[in-house]
C-alpha cells in the first residue's frame, strides 16, 4: 500500500512538472499609423517563452476598445536545452499582433493562465497586463511610444557570484523609465511574492543579485515597466479630451535600493466619461480609475515587505505599462567568479552594453559576439530580439547575429540581447551536426553550465542611406553604388580593402551614374569566413583623400558587403583551377606582376600544365614551386615573408598550415633553392597530411618589393623569429621612403593527395569556391549592403513547425 502511495505522489509531481511550462514574457507595443477608414494601428509585439516551441500566449481585452485584430506574426527566437533540472528545454517566441483601433484613448490587455515553471518564490498562474496609451504627446506632437524592452528568458548565475544586471528598457520618446515589482494581485502578477537575494533598482532599471543558496528552482520575476515623462505634458485624444502627465517623484529609503512611488490620479476632463466607468472592473487599480473618474482623494501606500516608510507622493499615471517577466536558476557555487575563468568573459569584437546599431530597410545587420574561458568551454550564445533574428558560429569562434529590418519597422527601435554560456565536466552528448573545424557538444546533466552576463544593444532603423546592389558569381563580387546616393564623390575618391591588385581597380568599370567593382573573391581584401552552413566572402569600399594614404581622416563612408554561398553536398565540379599571374601598381615601384608556378623537378625547367590542374601528389613526395616577380623598376629584389596552405585562396582564411613565416622555414622539408635576395624564389617541401584532411589546399604567400641592397628594408632583415618585436612597425614606417612595398598576396593551386579509388562525394564540405559549380544554385543572387553595418538580401524561407498551441 505504501509503495502504491509512493508511485502515486511520484506521478503526481511527474504530472505538476510536465504541465509547469511557462518561463516569461514582455510586451511592447509601436504606433504604425492612421488607415484610410480613420482608424488607429498599432503592433503589439509580445515574446513568451514556454518549454516547448508550440505554445503561446491568448490575449483579452481587459478594459476599454482594444480594437481588432488583423494580422498575426509568430516564430522562435531561440531555444536552448540548457535548462532547469525539471524542463528539457525552453523556446522563445515572438508574436506581433496587428490592430485596428477605433480611437486613440486607452486601452488594457490581459494575459492569464497556468502554470510557471517550478518556482521558489511561489508563483504559479502568470498574469499579464498591458496598458497602452496612443494619445498624441504636447511636447513631441505624435503619439506616445512604449518603451523598448527585452530581456534573455532564462538567466541563471553562481550561487557565489553577486552579479548586477541592466535591463534593457529604451524609451524613443525620452520619457523616464522605471521598473518595478508586480503588486497588484491576479492582475500584475500571480501572488506578488518577490524573490529573496536580489535588490531592484526601480529609477535604472538594474538587478542586482547578491546571495541565495542553489536550488533547482527558479525564481520566478514578475516585473513592471512604466515611462513617464521628463517634464509636464498633456495627451490629446481624436474625441477632443486632453489628460495630464507629470514627472516621476522617487524617494529612496535605507531598506531598499529601490524607490516605492504610488501615483494620485489627476482630475481629467472627459467628454464621454460613462464609456470608460461601465467598462472598467472592480479590480482595475485607482490611477486607471482616475484616467476616467475625477477622484477626490487616494491613499499613498506601499506593497513591498522591503519597505516599510509610507512615501508621499503627487505622480501622476504612467504613459504605458507594460510587462516584464523571466525565470531566474541560482546554480552551485562556481570555483571561481573571475570572469573569463569559468565564467564566460565577452571580448572584442562584441559591442557594450546599451550600444545603438544603426540599421537600414531590406538591409541586414550583424552583431558579432565573441567570449572567452580559461576552464570551461564556451558552448552558445544565447539571444533575444525582433523576429527573423538567427545565429550562427564561425570558424573564428564568433558568434554572428543577423536580422533584416523591413519597410515598416523604419523609424523605430529593437533591442537585442545576448549572452554566451560555457559547461565544464567530461559527460557530454554527441554533437547534432558535423563541421570541419569545430565540434559543439551538448552539456549533460553532468555537466557545469556557466552564463556571461547579459548584454543589450538598440537596432535603429533609418532609411537607406547609399543605394547600392551586389552580384554574386562562382568567383567575384559585382558591386554597383549609385553615384547620386553620395552626392559630389566620384570613383576616385573610393577603394576596396586592398587597391594595389590592378584587377581591384574601380575605374574599370564605372560609368557616369554608378560606381563598379568586379572583386576576385581571393584578392582586393576579400576577407572569408565559415560556419556551419555558409562562406561567407567580404569587402568594403571606403572613402580616401588619395591612393598613397595610409591613414583616412575623412570616413565620409564606409560601405561594407559581402557574398553568402551555401555549402551544398550535391556539387559537381567543372572548374580551372590554375591562378593567373597577379599584377600590381604602387606608388614609387610603379607596375610589378607576380607570377606563382609549380614544376615537375628541381631543375625548374617544365612548368606543370595549367590544365592539368588540381595537382595530385603522394604523401612524401616534392612539390616543386617558384614565383618570380617582374617590374618596370630596376635594382628592386624578392622577398617572401610567409607561404602556407588552406582549403581556400584568400589571405585571411584560418586554419592553415604555416610553411614559410616571417621569413624563416616552419615544415622541416622545407628547401629553398635560391640565394637571398634572388628573384625567382625557388623553393619545395614534402606533401604533408594536411592536404589530405581537405577535398583540396592552395599554397599561399606573402610577397613584397624591396629596394636592392637597401639595409633599412625588410628584404634585407631575411628570417625575423615570431617572438622579436618591432619587424611590423619598421615596415610600416619605411613605406614613406619608398623603398618597400607593401605585402601582396599570391596563390596557386589547388592540390590534391592522390587516392588509390576515388570515392563518391559523401563526406566533403570544403570545396573551393573557385573552383564549384552549386548545381541548382542561383549564383546570381542579388546581396545587399549598406554603409557602416554589413547587409544582405535575405530570402524567406519556409519553415514546417507544429501549430502553435495557445495558452490563456
Amino acid at each position: 500500500m505504501a509503495s502504491t502511495q509512493g508511485l502515486l505522489l511520484q506521478l503526481l509531481l511527474v504530472s505538476v512538472a510536465s504541465a509547469s511550462h511557462y518561463f516569461g514574457g514582455t510586451v511592447s507595443f509601436t504606433y504604425k499609423g492612421r488607415n484610410s477608414d480613420g482608424t488607429f494601428k498599432v503592433d503589439i509585439r509580445n515574446r513568451a517563452t514556454f518549454d516547448g516551441c508550440q505554445y503561446s500566449f491568448s490575449w483579452s481585452c481587459y478594459t476599454g476598445n482594444c480594437g481588432y485584430d488583423v494580422k498575426s506574426q509568430r516564430g522562435t527566437l531561440d531555444m536552448s536545452t540548457n535548462a532547469p533540472q525539471y524542463n528539457s528545454q525552453w523556446c522563445e517566441t515572438e508574436t506581433v499582433l496587428t490592430k485596428h483601433v477605433s480611437d486613440d484613448e486607452p486601452f488594457q490587455m490581459r494575459e492569464a493562465s497556468c502554470c510557471w515553471i517550478s518556482t521558489r518564490n511561489s508563483v504559479s498562474d502568470w498574469r499579464l497586463l498591458t496598458y497602452v496609451d496612443l494619445g498624441t504627446r504636447s511636447d513631441t506632437g505624435e503619439p506616445n511610444r512604449s518603451p523598448d524592452i527585452a530581456i534573455l528568458p532564462f538567466l541563471r548565475v553562481p550561487q557565489n557570484c553577486p552579479r548586477t544586471y541592466k535591463l534593457m528598457s529604451f524609451d524613443p520618446d525620452g520619457d523616464k523609465v522605471q521598473c518595478r515589482y508586480g503588486n497588484i494581485v491576479g492582475i500584475e502578477c500571480s501572488t506578488c511574492n518577490q524573490p529573496s537575494g536580489f535588490q531592484l533598482d526601480q529609477g535604472s532599471c538594474t538587478l542586482h543579485y547578491n546571495y541565495s543558496s542553489a536550488d533547482p528552482r527558479v525564481y520566478g520575476f514578475e516585473l513592471v515597466v512604466e515611462d513617464f515623462p521628463q517634464r509636464p505634458i498633456t495627451l490629446a485624444y481624436t474625441d477632443g479630451s486632453r489628460s495630464s502627465r507629470y514627472p516621476l517623484t522617487v524617494r529612496r529609503t535605507r531598506q531598499a535600493l529601490w524607490a516605492t512611488t504610488t501615483p494620485y490620479p489627476l482630475t481629467v476632463r472627459r467628454k464621454r466619461q460613462a464609456l470608460w466607468t461601465t467598462t472598467t472592473p472592480a479590480t482595475t487599480p485607482t490611477w486607471w480609475l482616475g484616467h476616467i473618474t475625477p477622484p477626490t482623494a487616494a491613499p499613498t501606500t506601499t506593497t513591498s515587505p522591503y519597505i516599510t516608510t509610507r512615501i508621499p507622493s503627487t505622480t501622476t499615471p504612467p504613459l504605458s505599462k507594460l510587462p516584464l517577466q523571466f525565470s531566474f536558476l541560482v546554480d552551485p557555487p562556481a570555483p571561481s567568479c573571475q570572469e573569463g575563468d569559468y565564467l564566460p568573459r565577452f571580448v572584442n569584437p562584441t559591442p557594450q552594453n546599451g550600444d545603438h546599431i544603426y540599421a537600414e530597410v531590406n538591409k541586414e545587420v550583424e552583431i558579432r559576439v565573441k567570449a572567452q574561458a580559461r576552464y570551461s568551454t564556451i558552448h552558445d550564445v544565447i539571444i533575444s530580439g525582433p523576429l527573423n533574428i538567427s545565429k550562427h558560429r564561425n570558424t573564428y569562434d564568433e558568434f554572428v547575429i543577423r536580422w533584416t529590418p523591413i519597410p515598416e519597422d523604419l523609424g523605430d527601435h529593437y533591442p537585442i540581447c545576448f549572452a554566451a554560456e560555457s559547461f565544464t565536466g567530461s559527460a557530454v552528448t554527441a554533437p547534432q551536426s558535423t563541421s570541419n573545424h569545430h565540434h559543439h557538444p551538448t552539456p549533460s546533466s553532468q555537466s557545469d553550465i556557466y552564463q556571461s552576463e547579459m548584454r543589450c544593444v538598440v537596432i535603429d532603423i533609418k532609411k537607406e542611406q547609399v543605394k547600392t546592389h551586389v552580384i554574386c558569381s562562382e568567383s567575384t563580387m559585382t558591386v554597383q553604388v549609385e553615384k547620386s546616393s553620395f552626392a559630389g564623390l566620384h570613383e576616385d575618391h573610393l577603394q576596396l580593402s586592398d587597391p594595389t591588385n590592378t584587377a581591384c581597380s574601380l575605374q574599370r568599370y564605372s560609368n557616369s551614374t554608378h560606381v563598379i567593382a568586379v572583386i576576385p573573391l581571393n584578392a582586393c581584401g576579400t576577407q572569408l569566413e565559415e560556419d556551419d552552413e555558409n562562406l561567407i566572402f567580404k569587402n568594403e569600399l571606403t572613402v580616401v583623400d588619395d591612393y598613397s594614404d595610409l591613414i583616412t581622416r575623412k570616413h565620409l563612408m564606409e560601405v561594407e558587403f559581402y557574398c553568402q554561398y551555401p555549402k551544398r553536398r550535391n556539387m559537381t565540379l567543372g572548374f580551372t583551377g590554375h591562378r593567373k599571374n597577379v599584377t600590381v601598381w604602387e606608388k614609387g615601384f610603379g607596375t610589378f606582376t607576380y607570377q606563382f608556378e609549380f614544376y615537375q623537378s628541381s631543375q625548374y625547367k617544365t612548368m606543370m600544365d595549367p590544365n592539368s590542374y588540381p595537382l595530385e601528389y603522394d604523401v612524401g613526395s616534392k612539390i616543386y614551386m617558384e614565383i618570380e616577380a617582374t617590374s618596370t623598376v630596376n635594382n628592386t629584389e624578392l622577398f617572401v615573408e610567409s607561404c602556407w596552405a588552406a582549403p581556400y585562396d584568400n589571405p585571411n582564411y584560418w586554419p592553415k598550415y604555416s610553411i614559410i613565416e616571417n621569413g624563416c622555414k616552419m615544415d622541416d622539408t622545407v628547401e629553398i633553392h635560391t640565394l637571398n635576395h634572388q628573384n625567382p624564389f625557388k623553393f619545395c617541401l614534402e606533401a604533408f597530411k594536411f592536404i589530405g584532411l581537405h577535398d583540396q589546399v592552395y599554397i599561399s604567400c606573402s610577397v613584397l618589393m624591396c629596394e636592392a641592397g637597401n639595409p633599412n628594408t625588410r628584404c634585407w632583415q631575411g628570417c625575423i623569429n615570431s617572438t622579436q618585436s618591432g619587424g611590423h612597425h619598421h615596415h610600416r614606417q619605411r613605406r614613406e621612403a619608398v623603398i618597400q612595398s607593401a605585402s601582396h598576396f599570391v596563390s596557386q593551386g589547388p592540390l590534391r593527395l592522390r587516392r588509390s579509388a576515388e570515392s563518391p562525394v559523401n563526406t566533403v564540405t570544403n570545396l573551393n569556391l573557385n573552383l564549384v559549380f552549386i548545381a541548382g544554385c542561383l549564383l546570381a543572387a542579388v546581396g545587399m549592403i549598406n554603409a557602416v553595418v554589413m547587409y544582405k538580401a535575405k530570402m524567406s524561407k519556409v519553415k514546417y513547425q507544429p501549430l502553435p498551441v495557445v495558452e490563456g
